[in-house]
This record gives structure tokens, sequence and C-alpha cells, in this order.
């Protein structure tokens, strides 16, 4: 995970500019918040696994809001 905390937050910052989200590390775990959200990021077998707890009014924008995580998340495995 330590390899690859420079492009998550690299990501995050281009994908979630203003600083609407934060997020913090925690060990190997990365915990985001925003309003109405919150979420970890984790390297789990082999992979990043994302989970969010999405309400008002962050689930208004669900499906924008996983797009821009999961691309987020692709870019920096493969990085």
């Amino acid at each position: 995970m330590e390899e690859i905390r420079p492009a998550l937050d690299a990501g995050l910052k281009e994908a979630f500019p203003g600083g609407m989200l934060k997020w913090r590390w925690e060990g190997d775990v990365m915990h985001l918040s925003g309003p109405g959200a919150q979420a970890t990021i984790v390297f789990e077998t082999g992979k990043l696994v994302g989970r969010a707890h999405l309400k008002a009014p962050a689930v208004l924008m669900k499906p924008v809001i996983e797009q821009k995580i999961t691309t987020v998340m692709k870019k920096a495995a493969v990085a």
C-alpha cells in the first residue's frame, strides 16, 4: 500500500478539488469523509477494495462518486 499512497492522494485531489472530500491514512487503510459520506480504501487479497456508506446529500451523487473513486483506484493500482 505504501507504494501506491502518492497515486491515491494525487488522484483524489484531482477528482475531488476544493476540499469537499477529506482523507487520512491509518496504517494501510485510507479513511475518506465528505458531506454525507464515509469510506475506506484497503488492499485486500491482491487488490484495492473501496467501501462507502452514503447518506444525503452524497447519496444523490452516488453514480458520480463511485465512478470517480473507481477511476482513481484503478489508476493508482497501475502506477
